[in-house]
């Protein structure tokens, strides 16, 4: 009797042993699916959370924007950041029950990325069946910019999160005949959600019209009311975002290595979903394939932004369209399943090398992932800079901010710029409905910077590299030039701290 074999006793044949194989093992049991990726995302999120204990500018903006009363609030969202508005709104909330400090910043990212690896699983198991499903959702985790964003302070994770599930969503409705308003309404709403967290969501809009487009046409007109209702519903942010364009006006034009990568992108999405095909006859039913769900979700956001950055204006920053991962990787996981199960693989238990794969990919990608974890993944420390002007600064003099942006140094980090005046500002932010405030016209700043002996300069690299032509800067950087003598100076994290004297040389200070 061959090894691996076990004796059995038909019911009314001869009493004589007959070999009967061991059955090969099930499917993981339908919990494993969601829960192992979502548990690999959290360990991955918490894993270096707090950076070094760094907060680069754009998490600075949260800060800011969260430690605001509520009506504070809305006036400062009528001039700028209205895109990110209900982010704001949420994290006052969390801020307003959870301590303040780094954790509480990032944690609701971590938890949000964390239920997308959830949701993606669930989604390819729907399309493609369970170790597809379980495979995508721990390749989601794996993507180095699904753990960059993770761990930040901005609403990007949520918008993937809220994505997710209006796939899901949009999914169940196209399957529902009872009561079929119901799942529309449902992701009408978490759609409007997303779009509400940031207005580059409504890409995720396009790609699902895509997909009811081509696999099943006869939602267009639900598809297109619930468009409609997510259109109603964005409209003022929508016209009040328009008027604040400015602020993506820094997004700079579109490189051959970022059309490359795009390119790259899609290219490996085609490829994935031409190895998948269709929906598989085991799997478990769905109104569409796998590849017309997922191939929209990647491609489109990319090529539609990258084509509005070349023909229109610079607007394509991958966070924009993060949601694509998922996308992603749902084709890798399916496609990774399918040549598996074609027999082009051959291994003992051919499902585990489906969770070996993207777990071996987070092993080889470390060095990222250790990259990613230190302060220097991001452009600078504002709370490194703080600190430093703090221990430069004394509680004696004044201090400017060159270009006035550096603020956020200060407003992050009250306490450490104690005893020293901010000569050029004219309203703060709450008075002024903006985030850092409005500084006082060129010859009132030459005036009262003319009135200090001793002035601590925060900026990026210094006055004698800034080239900024604001009239206000142009006039900080010629009185310090003209005037002052710089006595000491430190790079820390990406920002630069100076202490400029007037009236005597740097060694007769006492």
């Amino acid at each position: 009797m061959q090894a691996g074999a076990v004796r059995a006793t038909i019911p009314n044949q001869p009493r004589e042993a007959v070999e009967v194989r061991r059955a090969r093992p099930g499917p993981a049991p339908s919990w494993v699916v969601p829960v192992v990726p979502s548990v690999v995302m959290v360990l991955l999120g918490a894993w270096g959370l707090t950076r070094q204990g760094s907060m680069w500018r754009d998490e600075a903006a949260t800060w800011q924007g969260v430690h605001r009363t509520v009506p504070e609030l809305w006036r400062m969202l009528a001039e700028v950041d209205a895109v990110h508005g209900l982010y704001y709104l949420l994290m006052h909330r969390m801020f307003a029950v959870a301590p303040d400090n780094l954790l509480t910043l990032r944690l609701p990212s971590v938890l949000a990325m964390a239920a997308a690896a959830a949701g993606t699983a669930l989604l390819g198991r729907r399309l493609a069946g369970p170790w597809a499903g379980l495979t995508a959702g721990l390749t989601f985790t794996a993507i180095p910019s699904t753990q960059h964003y993770a761990q930040e302070g901005r609403p990007y994770a949520l918008v993937v999160a809220a994505v997710v599930v209006a796939s899901g969503l949009l999914l169940t409705a196209l399957t529902t005949r009872r009561h079929a308003w119901r799942p529309w309404t449902a992701y009408a709403l978490t759609m409007l959600v997303a779009v509400l967290l940031n207005e580059f969501a409504a890409l995720a809009l396009l790609a699902h019209g895509t997909m009811v487009f081509l696999a099943a046409r006869t939602a267009l007109i639900p598809w297109l009311t619930a468009v409609g209702g997510v259109t109603l519903g964005s409209l003022p942010l929508i016209v009040v975002s328009l008027g604040q364009r400015a602020q993506v006006a820094w997004i700079a034009p579109m490189t051959g290595a970022r059309l490359l990568s795009v390119a790259g992108m899609v290219l490996a999405g085609c490829l994935c979903a031409w190895a998948v095909g269709r929906r598989r006859p085991d799997a478990a039913p769905a109104p569409v394939s796998l590849p017309a769900l997922a191939l929209p979700l990647l491609a489109v956001p990319q090529l539609l932004l990258t084509l509005a950055s070349i023909t229109w204006q610079p607007l394509y920053v991958d966070r924009y369209v993060l949601f694509g991962n998922v996308g992603l990787a749902l084709l890798l996981g399916a496609g990774a399943e399918r040549l598996l199960r074609a027999g082009r693989i051959r291994v003992p238990r051919r499902n585990w090398p489906l969770v070996a794969m993207p777990l071996l990919a987070l092993v080889a990608l470390l060095p990222v992932e250790l990259s990613m974890r230190q302060w220097n993944s991001r452009v600078d420390d504002v709370l490194a800079a703080a600190s430093e002007a703090e221990a430069r600064g004394g509680r004696d003099g004044a201090v400017v901010y060159l270009p006035a942006a550096r603020r956020d140094t200060a407003l992050t980090s009250p306490d450490a710029f104690r005893g020293l005046r901010d000569v050029t500002l004219a309203r703060n932010g709450p008075d002024s409905a903006t985030l850092r405030g409005i500084e006082a016209a060129p010859v009132l700043i030459r005036t009262a910077m003319l009135r200090e002996r001793r002035i601590v300069v925060i900026s990026d690299l210094g006055i004698q590299h800034h080239r900024g032509t604001a009239v206000r800067d142009v006039a900080k950087r010629e009185v310090l030039t003209e005037h002052f003598t710089l006595c000491e100076e430190t790079r820390v994290r990406g920002r630069h701290v100076a202490v400029y004297e007037r009236g005597a040389t740097c060694a007769d200070r006492s």
